[in-house]
Protein backbone atom coordinates (compact mmCIF):
# COMPACT_ATOMS: atom_id res chain seq x y z
CA UNK A 1 0.00 0.00 0.00
CA UNK A 2 1.59 3.25 -1.15
CA UNK A 3 1.60 6.55 0.75
CA UNK A 4 -1.43 7.97 -1.09
CA UNK A 5 -3.52 4.90 -0.26
CA UNK A 6 -2.42 5.05 3.36
CA UNK A 7 -3.68 8.66 3.68
CA UNK A 8 -7.07 7.74 2.24
CA UNK A 9 -7.37 4.29 3.81
CA UNK A 10 -9.39 3.40 6.92
CA UNK A 11 -7.65 2.38 10.16
CA UNK A 12 -8.97 -1.17 9.81
CA UNK A 13 -7.64 -1.44 6.30
CA UNK A 14 -4.18 -0.41 7.51
CA UNK A 15 -4.44 -2.79 10.50
CA UNK A 16 -5.45 -5.76 8.39
CA UNK A 17 -3.12 -4.99 5.47
CA UNK A 18 -1.56 -8.25 4.36
CA UNK A 19 -3.82 -10.34 6.62
CA UNK A 20 -6.74 -12.64 5.90
CA UNK A 21 -9.72 -10.32 5.82
CA UNK A 22 -12.06 -13.21 5.06
CA UNK A 23 -11.42 -14.78 8.49
CA UNK A 24 -14.20 -12.76 10.16
CA UNK A 25 -12.46 -10.41 12.56
CA UNK A 26 -12.14 -7.78 9.90
CA UNK A 27 -15.84 -7.96 9.07
CA UNK A 28 -16.87 -7.82 12.73
CA UNK A 29 -14.84 -4.72 13.42
CA UNK A 30 -15.92 -3.14 10.13
CA UNK A 31 -19.63 -3.42 10.94
CA UNK A 32 -19.40 -2.89 14.73
CA UNK A 33 -20.78 0.66 14.83
CA UNK A 34 -23.56 -0.21 12.45
CA UNK A 35 -24.65 -3.18 14.55
CA UNK A 36 -24.58 -1.14 17.75
CA UNK A 37 -26.76 1.59 16.23
CA UNK A 38 -29.17 -0.98 14.79
CA UNK A 39 -29.49 -2.74 18.15
CA UNK A 40 -30.20 0.50 20.00
CA UNK A 41 -32.87 1.48 17.44
CA UNK A 42 -34.57 -1.94 17.69
CA UNK A 43 -34.52 -1.80 21.50
CA UNK A 44 -36.11 1.67 21.50
CA UNK A 45 -38.81 0.51 19.09
CA UNK A 46 -39.73 -2.50 21.26
CA UNK A 47 -39.73 -0.35 24.40
CA UNK A 48 -42.03 2.20 22.79
CA UNK A 49 -44.42 -0.52 21.58
CA UNK A 50 -44.54 -2.07 25.07
CA UNK A 51 -45.36 1.24 26.73
CA UNK A 52 -48.01 2.02 24.10
CA UNK A 53 -49.73 -1.35 24.56
CA UNK A 54 -49.69 -0.92 28.34
CA UNK A 55 -51.36 2.50 28.15
CA UNK A 56 -53.98 1.26 25.70
CA UNK A 57 -54.66 -1.79 27.85
CA UNK A 58 -55.29 0.31 30.97
CA UNK A 59 -57.58 2.72 29.13
CA UNK A 60 -59.70 -0.04 27.57
CA UNK A 61 -59.83 -2.28 30.68
CA UNK A 62 -63.44 -3.32 31.26
CA UNK A 63 -65.03 -2.52 34.60
CA UNK A 64 -66.35 -5.21 36.87
CA UNK A 65 -69.92 -5.11 38.18
CA UNK A 66 -71.34 -6.67 41.33
CA UNK A 67 -74.80 -6.94 42.85
CA UNK A 68 -75.85 -6.22 46.42
CA UNK A 69 -79.31 -6.85 47.82
CA UNK A 70 -80.90 -5.70 51.08
CA UNK A 71 -84.30 -5.22 52.66
CA UNK A 72 -85.63 -1.71 53.05
CA UNK A 73 -87.80 -0.90 56.04
CA UNK A 74 -90.88 1.27 55.64
CA UNK A 75 -89.60 3.94 57.99
CA UNK A 76 -90.93 6.67 55.73
CA UNK A 77 -94.51 5.41 55.91
CA UNK A 78 -96.44 7.35 58.50
CA UNK A 79 -99.50 5.82 60.03
CA UNK A 80 -102.51 7.86 60.88
CA UNK A 81 -102.66 8.48 64.62
CA UNK A 82 -105.32 6.42 66.30
CA UNK A 83 -108.21 8.39 67.62
CA UNK A 84 -108.58 8.14 71.41
CA UNK A 85 -111.58 6.10 72.56
CA UNK A 86 -114.65 8.08 73.61
CA UNK A 87 -114.87 8.86 77.33
CA UNK A 88 -116.99 6.44 79.33
CA UNK A 89 -120.50 7.58 80.23
CA UNK A 90 -120.89 9.03 83.74
CA UNK A 91 -122.16 6.65 86.39
CA UNK A 92 -125.88 6.86 87.11
CA UNK A 93 -126.76 9.15 89.98
CA UNK A 94 -127.05 7.45 93.29
CA UNK A 95 -130.71 7.24 94.28
CA UNK A 96 -131.24 7.73 97.96
CA UNK A 97 -134.11 5.69 99.38
CA UNK A 98 -136.92 7.84 100.73
CA UNK A 99 -136.59 8.65 104.40
CA UNK A 100 -139.17 7.09 106.63
CA UNK A 101 -140.22 8.62 109.94
CA UNK A 102 -138.54 6.79 112.79
CA UNK A 103 -139.45 7.11 116.47
CA UNK A 104 -136.87 6.27 119.04
CA UNK A 105 -138.01 3.59 121.35
CA UNK A 106 -135.95 2.22 124.20
CA UNK A 107 -136.83 -0.93 126.11
CA UNK A 108 -138.86 -0.10 129.22
CA UNK A 109 -137.04 -0.03 132.48
CA UNK A 110 -138.67 0.32 135.90
CA UNK A 111 -137.23 3.31 137.76
CA UNK A 112 -138.49 6.05 140.01
CA UNK A 113 -140.43 8.90 138.44
CA UNK A 114 -137.70 11.35 139.36
CA UNK A 115 -135.16 9.33 137.35
CA UNK A 116 -137.16 9.27 134.11
CA UNK A 117 -135.24 11.38 131.59
CA UNK A 118 -137.35 10.74 128.48
CA UNK A 119 -140.90 9.40 128.60
CA UNK A 120 -141.74 6.61 126.16
CA UNK A 121 -143.67 7.61 123.00
CA UNK A 122 -147.39 7.26 122.93
CA UNK A 123 -148.66 4.02 121.47
CA UNK A 124 -150.86 5.91 118.96
CA UNK A 125 -147.81 7.53 117.41
CA UNK A 126 -146.11 4.18 116.90
CA UNK A 127 -148.83 2.89 114.55
CA UNK A 128 -147.65 4.77 111.41
CA UNK A 129 -143.98 5.12 112.11
CA UNK A 130 -140.95 2.90 112.28
CA UNK A 131 -139.39 2.05 115.58
CA UNK A 132 -135.69 2.55 115.87
CA UNK A 133 -132.90 3.78 118.06
CA UNK A 134 -133.04 7.38 116.80
CA UNK A 135 -135.68 10.00 116.00
CA UNK A 136 -135.91 10.84 112.26
CA UNK A 137 -138.36 12.95 110.32
CA UNK A 138 -139.75 11.56 107.09
CA UNK A 139 -142.72 10.07 105.38
CA UNK A 140 -145.20 8.08 107.35
CA UNK A 141 -144.65 4.35 107.31
CA UNK A 142 -146.98 3.08 104.56
CA UNK A 143 -145.24 -0.21 104.12
CA UNK A 144 -142.47 1.41 102.06
CA UNK A 145 -139.57 -0.90 101.63
CA UNK A 146 -136.23 0.66 100.80
CA UNK A 147 -134.96 -0.49 97.37
CA UNK A 148 -132.14 -2.97 97.33
CA UNK A 149 -128.91 -1.33 96.26
CA UNK A 150 -127.23 -3.44 93.58
CA UNK A 151 -123.50 -3.37 93.07
CA UNK A 152 -123.13 -2.88 89.31
CA UNK A 153 -119.39 -2.34 89.29
CA UNK A 154 -117.59 0.91 88.64
CA UNK A 155 -120.00 2.11 85.99
CA UNK A 156 -117.20 2.30 83.36
CA UNK A 157 -118.42 1.14 79.97
CA UNK A 158 -115.72 -0.01 77.53
CA UNK A 159 -115.95 1.17 73.96
CA UNK A 160 -116.50 -1.61 71.42
CA UNK A 161 -113.25 -2.84 69.89
CA UNK A 162 -112.76 -2.01 66.23
CA UNK A 163 -112.40 -4.96 63.90
CA UNK A 164 -109.17 -5.11 61.84
CA UNK A 165 -109.66 -4.70 58.07
CA UNK A 166 -107.64 -7.58 56.61
CA UNK A 167 -108.40 -6.64 53.00
CA UNK A 168 -106.50 -3.35 53.03
CA UNK A 169 -102.87 -2.90 51.93
CA UNK A 170 -100.66 -3.13 55.01
CA UNK A 171 -97.39 -1.22 55.32
CA UNK A 172 -96.54 -2.45 58.82
CA UNK A 173 -97.09 -6.10 59.76
CA UNK A 174 -95.96 -8.57 62.36
CA UNK A 175 -94.24 -10.84 59.79
CA UNK A 176 -93.05 -9.28 56.52
CA UNK A 177 -93.32 -10.91 53.12
CA UNK A 178 -90.28 -12.97 52.13
CA UNK A 179 -88.77 -14.53 49.01
CA UNK A 180 -89.11 -18.35 49.21
CA UNK A 181 -85.90 -19.57 50.75
CA UNK A 182 -84.99 -16.30 52.42
CA UNK A 183 -82.37 -13.70 51.58
CA UNK A 184 -79.81 -16.26 50.39
CA UNK A 185 -82.25 -17.66 47.81
CA UNK A 186 -83.17 -14.12 46.70
CA UNK A 187 -79.47 -13.36 46.14
CA UNK A 188 -79.01 -16.50 44.03
CA UNK A 189 -82.11 -15.66 41.99
CA UNK A 190 -80.67 -12.23 41.16
CA UNK A 191 -77.25 -13.66 40.31
CA UNK A 192 -78.85 -16.05 37.81
CA UNK A 193 -81.28 -13.59 36.22
CA UNK A 194 -79.90 -10.06 36.69
CA UNK A 195 -77.49 -8.66 34.11
CA UNK A 196 -74.95 -7.00 36.38
CA UNK A 197 -73.07 -5.54 33.41
CA UNK A 198 -75.94 -3.24 32.39
CA UNK A 199 -74.44 -0.08 34.01
CA UNK A 200 -71.00 -0.93 32.56
CA UNK A 201 -72.43 -1.43 29.08
CA UNK A 202 -74.13 1.95 29.37
CA UNK A 203 -70.92 3.75 30.32
CA UNK A 204 -71.40 4.05 34.09
CA UNK A 205 -68.26 5.20 35.95
CA UNK A 206 -67.06 3.24 38.98
CA UNK A 207 -69.44 3.54 41.94
CA UNK A 208 -72.61 2.13 43.51
CA UNK A 209 -76.04 2.44 41.89
CA UNK A 210 -78.94 1.45 44.19
CA UNK A 211 -82.49 0.97 42.91
CA UNK A 212 -85.29 0.86 45.53
CA UNK A 213 -88.27 -1.16 44.34
CA UNK A 214 -91.77 -1.10 45.81
CA UNK A 215 -94.35 -3.78 45.00
CA UNK A 216 -97.48 -5.49 46.32
CA UNK A 217 -97.41 -9.04 47.72
CA UNK A 218 -100.99 -10.31 47.96
CA UNK A 219 -102.41 -12.98 50.27
CA UNK A 220 -101.30 -15.77 47.90
CA UNK A 221 -97.76 -14.38 47.52
CA UNK A 222 -98.20 -13.08 43.97
CA UNK A 223 -96.45 -9.76 43.29
CA UNK A 224 -97.85 -6.82 41.34
CA UNK A 225 -97.76 -3.03 41.04
CA UNK A 226 -93.95 -2.92 40.73
CA UNK A 227 -92.56 0.60 41.02
CA UNK A 228 -89.06 2.06 41.19
CA UNK A 229 -88.86 4.78 43.82
CA UNK A 230 -85.65 6.17 42.29
CA UNK A 231 -83.58 5.94 39.10
CA UNK A 232 -79.76 5.97 39.37
CA UNK A 233 -79.58 5.83 35.56
CA UNK A 234 -77.50 3.74 33.15
CA UNK A 235 -80.37 1.26 32.68
CA UNK A 236 -80.33 0.03 36.30
CA UNK A 237 -84.00 0.84 37.01
CA UNK A 238 -85.27 -0.95 33.93
CA UNK A 239 -83.10 -3.99 34.60
CA UNK A 240 -84.25 -4.25 38.24
CA UNK A 241 -87.94 -4.07 37.24
CA UNK A 242 -87.44 -6.63 34.46
CA UNK A 243 -85.92 -9.20 36.80
CA UNK A 244 -88.50 -8.65 39.57
CA UNK A 245 -91.29 -9.42 37.08
CA UNK A 246 -89.73 -12.88 36.62
CA UNK A 247 -89.80 -13.59 40.36
CA UNK A 248 -91.87 -16.53 41.66
CA UNK A 249 -94.51 -16.02 44.33
CA UNK A 250 -93.26 -14.77 47.68
CA UNK A 251 -94.33 -15.89 51.14
CA UNK A 252 -97.20 -13.52 52.06
CA UNK A 253 -97.05 -11.19 55.05
CA UNK A 254 -98.85 -12.20 58.26
CA UNK A 255 -100.85 -10.01 60.64
CA UNK A 256 -102.61 -11.53 63.68
CA UNK A 257 -102.14 -15.01 62.23
CA UNK A 258 -103.72 -14.12 58.86
CA UNK A 259 -102.17 -13.64 55.41
CA UNK A 260 -102.59 -10.02 54.36
CA UNK A 261 -101.80 -7.78 51.39
CA UNK A 262 -98.47 -6.07 51.99
CA UNK A 263 -96.42 -3.43 50.16
CA UNK A 264 -92.85 -4.67 50.16
CA UNK A 265 -89.73 -2.55 49.53
CA UNK A 266 -86.50 -4.10 48.28
CA UNK A 267 -83.23 -2.52 47.14
CA UNK A 268 -80.82 -3.81 44.47
CA UNK A 269 -77.34 -2.27 44.29
CA UNK A 270 -75.13 -2.43 41.19
CA UNK A 271 -71.47 -1.84 42.03
CA UNK A 272 -69.09 -0.90 39.22
CA UNK A 273 -65.39 -1.20 39.97
CA UNK A 274 -62.20 -1.31 37.91
CA UNK A 275 -60.54 -4.70 37.70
Amino acid sequence: MDAKQILNADFLDILFEGRNKEYGAYELRKTYNKRIITGIIVMLIFTALFLLLTVLGNSTKKAKAQIFVQDVSLANVTEKPKEPPPPPPPPPPKVEPPKVEITKFTPPKIVKDQEVKEPPPEVAKLEDTKIGTINQEGAKDMGIVAPVVENKGTGVVEAPKQQEDYDKIFTVVQIQAEFPGGMAAWQKFLERNLNASVPVDNGAPPGKYTVVLSFIVDKTGAISDIKAENDPGYGTKEEAIRVLKKSPNWKPAVQNGRNVIYRQRQSITFQVADE
